[in-house]
């Protein structure tokens, strides 16, 4: 068990593609790593229903926090244009959060779990998310997650693993299940 809490070597991670489970691999990380002595923070985007990480998160604090800084709202395509620039200053909000995160060495590991849905919806900028990768202290574990990511942000990656769906039974009608899916 690592009694320090800080990481000699923090590496860009990125989990991303059209399959289950980049979410699920971030949060499997961040408890194998509170159960290490390392201090994760996991912001949250675009996800503002009930999730089972938030309960687990709960079990594992101090060591594993969750934070979300945008109301609960339906999915971004069925918001009106005000909708849209409310979360968007909410969403800019949550990039703030993890600027100051980084910036004062607040936590071992963070993970921006779909960040990249908050970038393909015009939420925060490719600028942004490249600033703190190219600002991220050497021993802070950056992990992003979120489909389409673009090709600088992957050049900056240390390490990409792209989730593929090869079948789902989604596509049999079989709706998202509380405890498996969220």
């Amino acid at each position: 068990m690592n009694i320090m809490g800080k990481l000699k070597n923090g590496y860009v991670q990125i989990y991303t593609g059209n399959g289950k489970g980049k979410t699920t691999a971030a949060v499997g990380l961040a408890v194998r790593a509170a159960g290490n002595g390392y201090n994760v923070f996991m912001v949250q985007f675009l996800k503002g229903s009930k999730t089972g990480e938030i309960e687990s998160s709960k079990k594992l604090a101090p060591f594993f926090n969750i934070f979300r800084f945008e109301k609960k709202r339906g999915f971004f395509w069925t918001l009106n244009a005000e909708e849209k620039i409310e979360l968007k200053e909410e969403v800019q909000k949550g990039y703030e959060f993890c600027k100051e995160a980084l910036k004062e060495e607040k936590c071992d590991i963070l993970i921006m779990d779909e960040v990249m849905g908050a970038l393909n919806n015009g939420l925060i900028s490719e600028e942004q998310v490249l600033e703190l990768i190219d600002n991220k202290p050497y021993n802070i574990e950056l992990i992003l997650t979120g489909r389409n990511v673009p090709k600088a942000i992957i050049d900056k990656a240390n390490l990409v693993t792209e989730m593929k769906d090869i079948k789902h039974y989604f596509n049999e009608g079989v709706p998202s299940r509380e405890g498996i899916e969220f």
